[in-house]
């Protein structure tokens, strides 16, 4: 007989770094949504600048993230979210690509970005430090090797961080992670070339145009695109205790 439990989808590669409190029950409730839509978690944000903003990093499993995929990724975790209602007051959900400044949170992160710069802070001090900077020269067992950058004298120049142990990690922009990233897109605009056509090309023999990832900022409310607003769709304030949905439905 089938148990409930062997019907749950498993990640086989999951989170190491994750959130704590309010933040973690969305990530609750949006990781196993992402997964039924193809789509990875990266990490989950409750941002207070501007109002409440509840952001939800996410991407495919190959890294990429478009538009049409953030607007994807919105519309199917707003109503959720709505009814867990998980945060006692209005809020504004953003659907983001991690960008080329990325949270590492998953081994094959680490594995993918090895040959970069990152920092990294720690939930428990290692030899008397809690932050690191430096090269990620890859991963052994349960630990990322780094070649510090900040050792001071004495210290030695290699450490090896337990991923588990790590409260953040975050690649650092350099000129080799943009070159990298832009052949990346590139190559993942090439594979999807032929789908855009099929989709779009169809009936007018044309191509359809390619998104860079997550481009744009849209509220709803009032159909506006912010272009110099980068990696985010906002579809505007959902969910809160005063009843407040999607603006525009």
């Amino acid at each position: 007989m089938t148990q409930v439990s062997d019907m749950i989808e498993v990640d086989p590669d999951p989170r190491l770094i994750v959130e704590q409190g309010v933040a973690a029950r969305i990530a609750g409730i949006a990781e196993p949504l992402l997964m039924d839509l193809g789509y990875r978690l990266v990490r989950v944000r409750i941002l207070g600048a501007d109002g409440c903003t509840v952001q939800i990093m996410a991407e495919r499993p190959d890294g990429t993230m478009t538009v049409a995929d953030c607007e994807t990724v919105s519309w199917a975790l707003s109503p959720a979210l709505d009814v867990a209602d998980p945060i006692e007051r209005a809020y504004r959900l953003e659907i983001s690509s991690p960008g080329m400044e990325r949270p590492l949170v998953r081994r094959s992160d680490f594995e993918r970005h090895a040959g970069h710069r990152l920092k990294v802070e720690l939930a428990i001090a290692v030899a008397g430090r809690r932050r690191f900077h430096g090269v990620l020269l890859g991963v052994e067992g349960e630990f990322a090797r780094i070649r510090r950058e900040d050792a001071a004298s004495g210290e030695a120049g290699e450490v090896l961080l337990r991923l588990e142990d790590m409260a953040e990690a975050k690649l650092v922009l350099t000129e080799a992670l943009i070159t990298e990233s832009l052949r990346r897109a590139k190559a993942a605009e090439r594979a999807a070339r032929p789908q855009r056509i099929m989709e779009v090309g169809r009936d007018t023999g044309e191509e359809a145009r390619s998104h860079p990832a997550c481009t744009r900022t849209h509220r709803t409310s009032s159909d506006h695109v912010d272009v110099n607003q980068p990696d985010a769709f906002r579809p505007g304030p959902i969910g809160g205790r005063n009843g407040s949905k999607n603006e525009g439905e």
